[in-house]
């Protein structure tokens, strides 16, 4: 029975329905950013008893605690029987959107219960002080009309106490919550909530759907095809379109998006049911495909904190073709393999194993990681940059006390400081894995300290007694299609900020810097080239000495030291010893100037001649010693001072062909000089014989005509260039 007051302020049915009106949370002039978007949505009619047992479950654990003289309401520390954990995804999602809505209105719920008598005038367990709360949140979003019952639902005895009281005060509570409305002059107490909070809530409700093609069982095109058949039409852009349409993200070539009013009609087609296309937020898809850009065809990746599985099986898709295998660290339960093994063979997924220790306590050198190249690493973080709250607890995060955190819009000082941490404890473990090449680090926080700081601090910190390369930042190895995100990511860092298109992202590459001794040079590059047989027809001129030094030095630290070394340093000191005592003789010989006889050249060992011409000639190019004789014969090095090598004694070589420039002299040069001089040009190339032995020198006569040794590809001018 009401109270007299009540019979006097609501006197008769009209105005009983005009305070339900007014006191609604959404009136119809000002309607929460939910109901604006969803034209035509159907009354609520409320939940499942299930899923109010769950949601205060939720709640409980996640309230706000007051101080004992703020104290309103007493809640118990036992959480509620339930029936047993539904695996329904749709009832897990409202459970937790329950959870949070009532969250979001703690104050002014337990202000309602307080205004409208029901606690003091009921006596009312602590333990179903959580229930009451969530639903009367539900209660008043009904606009205080009762609920609908299903005849397949099996009641709950605490549930149906709770309402039946809620009915019995309908009246005062709709009073109570037009009086709080009034009282912060506000059309709803939508309006109440923090800006941050709305703003999310209002980008939630237009943000467009992300889902990636799962390319193992289906090719984009076929996509295509099935929903033109279902009626969907390619678009470039789903914005402000309430059509039935689909644009192909420009980032993720295999992520199609489609506007936010199309989800219960996607989860309907086949495309979804058979996981064929996966539902997934787009931060996570541009995490993949970055590390996907870094890999090689038999690189391994090593993933941690995956948060949804979704995004395990995406990696593996993009894998497919490749010899990669994904490693999974942090599934802490035994339990849950086969279930993971069965949602993996759903999808058609192959390559990947599960680790079950945690990533901090897994060795760097582990050798079943040895051929870990790429490391992708999610860590946990304030999420601040989502809009919808509860799809990222339920997808990529187990810690639901975040939702405290999302209702107030913003972390504290100390959780952030805690998040860090723990995010630089991680990225620094990984840093240790000598044999990986590249880490990627991604986040959905828009706080500063959750990512570049993160980043710096253990760039600058990097342990660099481990004996490989140290890490760099390196630019995206994402398209940037915008000048937007060319201008966030001058640092070197991708950003995406939350937006009525897309959630927050922040993406960082780290890699290891190249290794001195593995730089390849330009010619290096065209010498494989050449002996590949991709540069047919093509010269190649002669190496600096400085890349010379860098391929000896390189080779003498790539070779380790062996019997055969040993016996080749020796050979080589022989000789060495040899050619001095050598030079000395040919010194002495030219201080006497005692003429030597000369000897015929023969293939096993010769002498270069310089070519003298017959009348002396003061001309800088022409050698000192020529100078200083007027002898018209050539002179040559005594074959006695060379010693012939063995036979057994050859070296093997790779042919080389060394091209030199025509011999020209200035055109200043005296006439008789250049009387004496052919007129044509002479190229003069050197190639080693078909045996692949080191060649004995021979003299190069003018009118001779070539060996058969020699090329046999047309004669072509020389590059002046190489």
């Amino acid at each position: 029975m009401l109270h007299a007051t009540s019979e006097l302020e609501f006197s008769n049915e009209k105005n009983r329905e005009d305070t339900s009106q007014l006191a609604s949370l959404a009136p119809s002039g000002d309607a929460s950013p939910s109901e604006k978007n969803s034209p035509g949505l159907p009354a609520k009619t409320g939940y499942p008893d299930s899923v109010y047992v769950m949601a205060a479950n939720i709640f409980q654990g996640i309230r706000f605690e007051k101080s004992p003289e703020q104290v309103l309401i007493k809640y118990g520390n036992e959480p509620l029987r339930s029936l047993p954990e539904s695996e329904d995804e749709a009832l897990q999602r409202s459970s937790y959107e329950l959870a949070f809505n009532a969250l979001k209105f703690q104050d002014i719920l337990e202000t309602m219960l307080i205004d409208s008598y029901i606690l003091p005038s009921t006596t009312i367990p602590d333990h179903l002080s959580s229930l009451i709360i969530v639903m009367l949140y539900d209660f008043q979003e009904r606009k205080f009309q009762a609920r609908l019952f299903s005849d397949n639902e099996e009641p709950i005895a605490e549930v149906q106490e709770v309402e039946n009281l809620l009915n019995s005060f309908k009246t005062k509570l709709a009073a109570a919550l037009a009086r709080c409305r009034i009282k912060h002059d506000a059309l709803s107490i939508y309006h109440i909530l923090p800006e941050t909070v709305r703003n999310q809530e209002l980008r939630a409700s237009t943000l467009p759907l992300y889902a990636w093609i799962n390319t193992c069982k289906i090719s984009p095109e076929e996509v295509y095809y099935s929903l033109k058949k279902k009626g969907y039409n390619k678009v470039t852009s789903v914005l402000h379109i309430d059509d039935k349409v689909y644009a192909v993200d420009q980032h993720c070539y295999d992520v199609l998006i489609f506007p936010s009013h199309l989800k219960n009609d996607l989860l309907n087609i086949d495309l979804f049911k058979e996981y064929k296309l996966i539902f997934q937020d787009k931060s996570r898809s541009l995490a993949v495909h970055s590390v996907r850009a870094l890999l090689n065809m038999d690189d391994d990746i090593l993933m941690v904190n995956t948060g949804s599985w979704y995004t395990v099986a995406h990696m593996s898709v993009l894998t497919n073709n490749n010899t990669s295998k994904i490693f999974v660290c942090g599934v802490k339960s035994q339990a849950k393999d086969p279930d993971l093994k069965n949602l993996f063979t759903k999808m058609g997924c192959k390559n990947i194993q599960i680790l079950h220790e945690t990533f901090l306590n897994i060795e760097p050198k582990d050798h079943r990681l040895h051929k870990v190249k790429v490391i992708l690493l999610l860590p946990r973080c304030s999420g601040l940059g989502v809009s919808n709250p509860v799809e990222f607890i339920l997808n990529e995060h187990e810690d639901t006390g975040l939702l405290k955190d999302f209702s107030q819009g913003g972390t504290s000082e100390d959780k952030l400081h805690i998040l860090a941490q723990q995010q630089y404890e991680q990225l620094t473990h990984a840093m240790k894995f000598t044999k990986a090449q590249a880490v990627v680090y991604c986040t959905c926080s828009v706080y500063p300290e959750e990512n570049e700081a993160v980043v710096k601090k253990a760039l600058e910190f990097q342990d660099l007694e481990i004996k490989v390369q140290p890490y760099r930042l390196s630019p995206p190895v994402l398209p940037l299609c915008s000048l937007k995100e060319i201008h966030l990511s001058t640092d070197k860092f991708f950003r995406m900020e939350p937006s009525g298109i897309t959630n927050g992202c922040f993406l960082s590459v780290l890699t290891r810097e190249r290794d001195p001794s593995e730089t390849v040079s330009v010619r290096d590059v065209l010498a494989r080239a050449a002996a590949k047989g991709l540069l047919d027809g093509i010269e190649l001129g002669k190496p600096s000495k400085r890349e010379k030094k860098k391929k000896k030095s390189k080779i003498s630290l790539l070779k380790a030291p062996t019997s055969d070394n040993n016996g080749i340093q020796t050979k080589i000191a022989e000789f060495l010893n040899r050619e001095t005592n050598a030079n000395a003789n040919w010194s002495e010989t030219l201080t006497t100037k005692t003429s030597l006889p000369q000897k015929k050249a023969t293939s096993a060992a010769s002498s270069s001649q310089v070519r003298k011409p017959g009348k002396p000639a003061a001309n800088p190019l022409v050698p000192t010693f020529m100078k200083n004789t007027a002898h018209p014969r050539l002179y040559e090095r005594q074959t006695n001072f060379i010693r012939p090598r063995p036979e057994d004694r050859v070296i093997a070589l790779k042919p080389i062909e060394i091209v030199l420039p025509p011999v020209m002299l200035p055109s200043s040069s005296p006439h008789g000089i250049k009387s004496q001089i052919p007129t044509q040009h002479f190229y003069y190339h050197w190639v080693g014989p078909k045996t692949g032995y080191f060649p004995s020198p021979s003299i190069i006569r003018r009118g001779e005509k070539p060996k058969e040794n020699l090329p046999s590809f047309p004669f072509r001018r020389p590059r002046p260039w190489l």
